[in-house]
Formats: C-alpha cells, structure tokens, sequence
C-alpha cells in the first residue's frame, strides 16, 4: 500500500505540475524575465505550495504516526553548507537557463520525452558525479 500511496501522489504532483504550467519552459522563463515580459502566475503556484507545506508541517507536528510507515521522516540537519548553498546556485542558475527543474522536467518527459532527453541525462549525470566524486553532503 505504500507504494500505491506513492505513486497516486506522485501522480498528483505531475498532474498539479502540468495544471499550473510548470512543465512549459516559455511560462517558467516569462516568471524569471522581471524586466521583460514579467509572468506573475507562476509566484502564486509557489506561493500555494509554501502555503500548503507550512500546514502540512504543522499537522505533522500534531499528528500521531504515519498512514503507511512507522515514523515521520522529517530532515534534522539545519546547517547551511558550502555543498549546499553551491548546489542551490546550481539548481537556480540551470532551472533559469532552461526553464526546467527535476520535478517538471520529469512530468513533462511524459509529454514530449525526446525533447527532453538531452535534459534529463545531464539531470542524472548531475545527480551522479557528486558520489562518484565523493563529494556529497
């Protein structure tokens, strides 16, 4: 059952991904344009998700266990690194150059997956040569 819950979230993430527009690079690029043709629309998508992640953190809090595992798996670490402040820059500066973070990029391979494989290798790649460097956090 954890793996079915998982998938029908997942699956209503990707549609939620789709509704709002994240998958269109054009949309994604219009929001970070903020001295061209600035595209408001995608501030409130974030802003909902802010939203709806602040409650959910808050339930949690007050919630006894898990539907489907035995404890809530919230991060502990709250230091900020240099791997992390360094691979944040990474993600901004590659989601402002093409417009396409893992999650979209991801939900829209469903849509149009040649015109994203060139993406998501990198995107893998990306994710790989930290550990083969040694290098992750």
């Amino acid at each position: 059952m954890k793996n079915v819950s998982a998938l029908l979230i997942g699956l209503l993430f990707g549609l939620g991904l789709v509704v709002s527009g994240m998958v269109n690079p054009e949309k994604v690029l219009g929001f970070l344009d903020f001295f061209g043709a600035w595209d408001a629309s995608l501030g409130f998508v974030m802003g909902g998700a802010v939203v709806v992640t602040y409650f959910g953190f808050r339930w949690i809090g007050r919630a006894g266990k898990p539907w489907f595992d035995i404890k809530y798996r919230i991060p502990s670490r709250t230091d900020i690194n240099t791997p992390l402040v360094a691979g944040a820059a990474l993600f901004g500066v590659g989601w402002g150059l093409v417009g396409l973070c893992p999650g979209p990029a991801l939900a829209a391979f469903v849509v149009e997956p040649f015109a994203l494989l060139v993406f998501i290798a990198g995107m893998l790649g990306g994710m790989l040569v930290p550990r083969i460097l040694g290098i992750e956090s």
